[in-house]
């Protein structure tokens, strides 16, 4: 699975509109297998989605984000699990472990039903 985090710092960032960088990690056997930083543009949705394309991401977590990107993203059929929060290295460690959004790290307005990786 190769999922993409919006970072700000060593954080996910909060608001997915502010973001300019993901941290795209590919996670084998329950572990990160690799990662690496990759700049976007949140304020051009094509930036976005191609940026998401060319790095083969399936997944893409975020903290809050406002409906229109949102919706753009999961018409490409990119699971998408907002309303994340936290230090983005613990948050991927336990995510590749678990494969779920742990409490420590939802923020108001999380929901577990959203959460269906593929």
């Amino acid at each position: 699975m190769k999922l993409a985090v919006t970072v700000w710092g060593n954080r996910i960032s909060p608001v997915f509109d502010a973001a300019s960088t993901l941290l795209v990690a590919e996670i084998t056997n329950k572990k990160i297998s690799g990662q690496y930083y990759t700049a976007f543009d949140p304020e051009s949705p094509v930036d976005l989605l191609h940026t998401l394309k060319e790095h083969h991401v399936t997944t893409l977590v975020c903290g809050a984000i406002s409906k229109t990107p949102a919706s753009l993203i999961l018409e490409q059929h990119i699971h998408l699990i907002p309303f994340v929060t936290g230090n983005v290295r613990h948050f991927l460690d336990s995510f590749a472990l678990n494969q779920t959004v742990g409490k420590k790290h939802r923020m108001p307005g999380f929901k577990p039903s959203r959460v269906n990786v593929y």
